[in-house]
């Protein structure tokens, strides 16, 4: 039995058939030794990870350490690695902020971006953020920045384009890396999945839902803490099918994109039925929404004409007292004067008036004009 084990081992390793022998290969000009390849930023970054208190989910509720439910209030900033390449990533954009009042900020990570610099190098600006939003006591939430339909692979513009594959390994390469780190309590799968109108492809409740139940049970593999948020179709608006098939996984949260012209006025018993019901047993948070205007006069006899010339002014009051009175949390985008509807005038961090309303919002001032 051993010699024709050996023999046939010999075999496979020396074909006696002369056209079945591979030709000489010349390896002087390889350079890549893939065998010593590493992943990106092995080490999991654990400064100071303990310092912020640990966000877990309990019903419907975002909770800290004491059991108190905890609601958001937070920003959008831009890409990190557009910041990164204009001079303006620094703890003082961080600062700034902060001082607007944002307990929760949201960093949007475009797939090009995270391939062009590499997940190594951006993993270091990354890191960066979570060590300033740390010492700033703000939290921190990770999105991955793309548009379209992951099923087909089809997406709105060459800056959203991805894969499955690249995705799941995002998150793979996050959850390892963050694992434990209570700054960072907010993975955002998906910003905003949608067929733009049937022109990227087909795709059912279904496969999202088993997509996106793939994803979390890979980044339940590396950090347990994490939760997870996941958007529905259109643009991240449309929750209606969480009414009867919900993702299959505990410990996580909704998220909703409730821009003024997803639906006309009333606004509110929309609202209602395409996402606010998800909150009565969920945890929800608006990650985008904004272009928020000039607030009405209140001798004003036509509505008032916002910056880009909708009039959707009153949308403000309205979008800010329906989510707090369902206790949805919420981040507003964008603090970057360059990347719209933005809250900036420019880089001297002059506001507009939708960055006004956000600063108002932010702490507390605006107050409800209904009868709700």
């Amino acid at each position: 039995m051993g010699l024709t084990l050996i023999g046939v081992h010999s075999l496979a390793q020396a074909p006696t058939n002369p056209s079945m022998q591979s030709p000489p290969s010349d390896t002087t000009n390889r350079a890549h030794v893939w065998w010593r390849d590493r992943v990106p930023r092995q080490r999991p970054y654990t400064l100071e990870s303990k310092k912020m208190p640990l966000i877990s989910v309990k019903g419907n509720k975002f909770i800290g350490p004491d059991g108190n439910p905890v609601l958001f209030r937070g920003l959008d900033i831009s890409d990190p690695d557009k910041l990164e390449m204009q001079g303006h990533w620094s703890k003082d954009h961080f600062v700034k902020v902060k001082e607007l009042g944002a307990k929760l900020v949201r960093i949007p990570i475009h797939p090009v971006a995270w391939r062009e610099r590499t997940p190594f190098e951006y993993l270091k600006l990354l890191d960066q953020a979570v060590g300033w939003c740390t010492e700033l006591e703000m939290y921190l939430m990770l999105d991955w920045h793309s548009i379209g339909n992951l099923e087909t692979e089809v997406f709105q513009d060459p800056m959203y384009e991805t894969s499955k594959q690249e995705t799941y390994n995002f998150w793979r390469t996050i959850a390892r890396h963050y694992a434990g780190h209570n700054t960072v309590p907010f993975y955002e799968l998906f910003n905003e999945p949608t067929t733009f109108r049937d022109q990227l492809g087909p795709v059912s409740w279904e496969a999202w839902k088993k997509s996106v139940e793939e994803q979390i049970t890979i980044i339940r593999a590396y950090n347990p803490q994490a939760i997870p948020l996941v958007a529905g179709f259109d643009w991240a608006y449309d929750l209606t099918p969480v009414r009867l098939n919900p993702i299959a996984a505990e410990g996580i949260g909704y998220t909703v994109h409730p821009y003024a012209n997803k639906r006309s006025q009333p606004w509110e018993p929309k609202w209602e039925e395409d996402f606010g019901f998800v909150a009565n047993k969920y945890p929800v948070i608006a990650t985008e929404f904004g272009g928020f205007g000039r607030p009405p006069a209140t001798n004003a006899t036509t509505p008032a004409v916002n910056e880009t010339g909708n009039t959707n002014a009153p949308y403000g009051p309205a979008i800010i007292n329906y989510l707090e009175r369902k206790g949805i949390s919420w981040t507003i985008w964008c603090f970057d004067p360059e990347w719209g509807p933005s809250l900036l005038r420019n880089w001297d961090y002059e506001l507009n008036s939708s960055g006004d309303f956000a600063k108002a919002a932010l702490h507390g001032e605006i107050k409800s004009t209904n009868s709700h």
